[in-house]
């Protein structure tokens, strides 16, 4: 077990805010897993690859380090194949990996950054497809018990951007590693808009996964900012979804608001298009900004501090909610212990 004292923790995050530790300590085996101290959710964070958080201060107790690797198919049959995770795997290196054994299913979800760890918290998803659809186990530690446990795909509560990990039981369990449930035959996900005619204007009419990661990781590069060169947590707001008269009630006053019907009467909008609609896209307020490329980013243009970022994170949620009425709420973790 690696453990250090006051440690800075703007290389983690990829917003790149300044912000310290008490003490780090850094799992790299299931024997660090067994000796932690003990967890306390009011001083103490859990930290993987930083990709999906705003730390506003500094982190007055211990940091938890997750970098736990290890990945192998572990079963093989049927036409499907069973992948085991360490959650301090890369997550686009994993993508790279199955894809290199023909392995399909996480193709849509290429160069999404940040650690496997991450993926059962936030349901990650891009271009029509989230964990959720290939998630079969995890495997995590119980910080308030001192245990081993482990969840279903249903016992994980996956939604849109959210599962128990994230909101019902928030700092409890350290995920430790997943279980995929990938495709040894390919069949192509392409409902997205663009991402089929991105695959025709390359002359592919029959794409194998390879093609459409390929696709997928252009388009990703086209539209949001590289964070190891602007510091960035990716969508810092979710998509609201509304019932189907609050939609129809905004689409008589916004026509070209974009939304896209879902489960249960209810309608997803474009968080990105209302932002943009309320003239933020590529402001900057100091060294905080909204990304030039895409307006659900925010962007650390250098040296902008947490307080800075949540800031102008409130600045656009309130002019979102004058003009339409609709709060919006954030992606990635908000931690503020002073608070």
């Amino acid at each position: 077990m690696k453990v250090s004292q006051n440690p800075s923790l703007k290389s983690l995050t990829t917003l790149g805010v300044q912000a310290s530790a008490g003490l780090m300590i850094t799992l790299e085996n299931e024997e660090d897993v067994l000796s932690l101290p003990p967890f306390s959710p009011q001083r103490d964070l859990v930290l993987g690859g930083g990709s999906n958080i705003l730390i506003v201060g500094d982190v007055p107790g211990t940091v938890v380090h997750n970098q736990l690797t290890g990945k192998a198919v572990v079963e093989a049959h049927d036409g499907h194949a069973w992948v085991e995770v360490g959650a301090g795997e890369n997550w686009h290196e994993l993508v790279c990996w199955t894809l290199d054994r023909n392995l399909s299913g996480l193709e849509n979800l290429s160069l999404i950054p940040g650690l496997v760890g991450a993926a059962p918290i936030q349901n990650i998803g891009a271009y029509g497809v989230e964990l959720s659809s290939v998630l079969e186990t995890v495997t995590a530690w119980d910080l308030a018990q001192s245990r081993w446990t482990s969840f279903t795909l249903s016992q994980c509560e996956l939604s849109y951007r959210d599962s128990r990990f994230k909101s019902r039981e928030q700092d409890r369990y350290l995920i430790c590693s997943i279980r995929l449930r990938l495709d040894t035959h390919f069949t192509p996900r392409l409902e997205y808009a663009g991402l089929a005619d991105a695959l025709l204007r390359e002359g592919i009419e029959k794409p194998a996964a390879q093609d459409v990661s390929n696709a997928i990781i252009r388009l990703r590069k086209s539209k949001l900012p590289d964070p190891s060169v602007t510091g960035n947590a990716g969508s810092f707001f979710k998509n609201p979804v509304v019932t189907q008269s609050q939609a129809e009630n905004l689409f008589e006053r916004f026509p070209d608001l974009p939304t896209w019907p879902q489960a249960g009467d209810t309608v997803k909008l474009s968080a990105a298009w209302m932002i943009e609609h309320c003239g933020w896209k590529g402001r900057r307020e100091g060294a905080a900004g909204v990304s030039d490329k895409h307006a659900l980013v925010l962007v650390n243009h250098g040296a902008a501090s947490g307080p800075q970022i949540l800031a102008l994170s409130g600045r656009i949620q309130s002019a979102v909610q004058n003009t339409f009425g609709i709060l919006l709420e954030p992606e990635p973790r908000i931690v503020n212990f002073s608070s």
